[in-house]
């Protein structure tokens, strides 16, 4: 019997590498009459860069660059992948949440320079495309910030460059072109379908866990919609309601009007680059997860991706994740036989994360003997 183990990363606890890893040996230890395959994943979040180097092979590129707020200098780096001349850029890794304090969080301050200097920095090696991944981030700048790091200049009415954080969008009244020489082609790897702007957007939805206070939101929202408003008519780009411009804080809809980018699907771009298709043509369950397995992992997340391949194959899908917060009849309905938490009840967060390997292999352990004979 051949079970694929295709994991995301337990956010602050384990990597998608790395949990696989677990989970298989877990499974083994119970079944070893089974043929287990890992396949790392990821979805276009922090963690992406990994799981794609790993899978495709090549090397890490250190570059230092300004950090999620100006003035914060950031030991960032790229994955580069030789054969295919692509580098994976994972904004996190300059622009994310992670390099912050929780009071250091605050979206009017925070910029994608740094996310800039890191395609730039691709460009530079000879770059002919890039995947930005654009998940984990600090920002609610709309990619102003990385823009201005690729040579865009964004002046007020007075012909002065407004400054970096999302807190200048308001004060942006004319947009000057770049004249450094031309990107290479740009793939936004995107798991959420957010406008840039709007109930929905990137301020309002995104913006409360980037530190934004009520006010604060209303005045991020306010300069995005501003930026759209200014991009359609200087630039003749309709970026404001695109699905996924919103996401790192509008990074994505910045890209496609600074960097001629496409927003595509993380998922499916992992699962090409990964093979899975072919690994699931002879397969009979496919193992998927992730840290916290909730509604949105069944919306353009790894879970959902992973479940629709196996359907497409006929293999039967399990979820292992840290906490489990769909039902039943939720879950089953999209194609998932059954889902295992981790996480025991009662325990508290903290304890889980401390103990992530050892509850990981105990329910993969478990996970297995529901596996019929």
């Amino acid at each position: 019997m051949k079970i694929v183990v295709a994991l995301d990363k337990f956010k602050g606890s384990l990597t998608a590498s790395r949990a696989c890893d677990i989970v298989r040996d877990a499974m083994l230890s119970v079944r070893p009459e089974l043929r287990v395959v890992t396949k790392p994943m990821a979805d276009g979040g922090d963690g992406t860069d990994e799981v794609l180097l790993a899978t495709l092979g090549g090397e890490w590129i250190a570059q230092p660059v300004i950090g999620p707020l100006p003035g914060m200098s950031c030991a960032a780096r790229y994955a580069w992948l030789p054969k295919e001349a692509t580098a994976v850029i994972a904004m996190a890794s300059a622009s994310g949440l992670v390099l912050l304090k929780p009071e250091q969080r605050n979206p009017l301050l925070t910029t994608t320079y740094g996310t800039g200097e890191l395609i730039r920095a691709a460009t530079e090696h000879g770059a002919k495309r890039i995947w930005l991944a654009v998940g984990g981030s600090a920002t609610v700048d709309g990619g102003v910030g990385a823009a201005m790091a690729l040579g865009w200049r964004f002046l007020d009415a007075q012909g002065k460059p407004v400054g970096l954080g999302g807190g200048e969008l308001e004060r942006i009244a004319r947009i000057e072109r770049s004249d450094q020489p031309r990107l290479p082609v740009v793939e936004v790897l995107c798991d959420v379908d957010n406008p840039l702007c709007g109930e929905h957007g990137a301020a309002r939805v995104f913006g409360p866990q980037k530190g934004a206070t009520p006010a604060m939101v209303e005045r991020l929202d306010d300069g995005l919609v501003r930026l759209g408003r200014l991009v359609k008519q200087q630039l003749g780009k309709d970026i404001a309601n695109i699905p996924g411009a919103g996401a790192a804080g509008g990074l994505a809809g910045g890209a496609l009007a600074f960097m001629d980018a496409r927003i595509t699907s993380g998922i499916e771009t992992v699962i090409d680059a990964s093979g899975m298709d072919a690994e699931l043509a002879d397969a009979d369950w496919v193992v998927t997860g992730e840290g916290r397995f909730d509604k949105q992992s069944l919306r353009g997340k790894v879970v959902s991706g992973i479940a629709k391949l196996a359907t497409k194959h006929g293999v039967k899908v399990m979820v292992l994740a840290g906490s489990v917060h769909v039902s039943e009849v939720t879950y089953r309905r999209e194609g998932i036989e059954f889902a295992l938490p981790a996480m025991k009840p009662g325990m508290e967060l903290n304890e889980a994360l401390t103990r992530g390997e050892e509850l990981l292999a105990l329910t993969a352990e478990e996970l297995a003997s529901r596996i019929p004979r």
